[in-house]
């Protein structure tokens, strides 16, 4: 996989604990920036997949609850 350099900025506190989990796991902290930030893509992206799930729901069984809320 190619892999391209970031800059950014970061709390000092949470940049500390991530260097520390890394020493701890014995992974370098690059490792651990892609992890997360993987992760914090596929949860977003579930996010956005089920809301439109429940507003094709919501538009299919329009009158059910209609009904149901009176």
């Amino acid at each position: 996989m190619q892999t391209i350099k970031i800059s950014s900025k970061v709390d000092e506190v949470i940049w500390k604990d991530l260097k520390t989990l890394a020493k701890e796991q014995h992974r370098n902290i690059s490792d651990l920036l892609t992890e997360a930030i993987r992760e914090y893509i596929a949860r977003k992206r579930v996010r956005v997949e089920i809301r439109s799930h429940l507003e094709t729901s919501i538009e299919q069984n329009d009158e059910l609850l209609e009904l149901l809320s009176k």
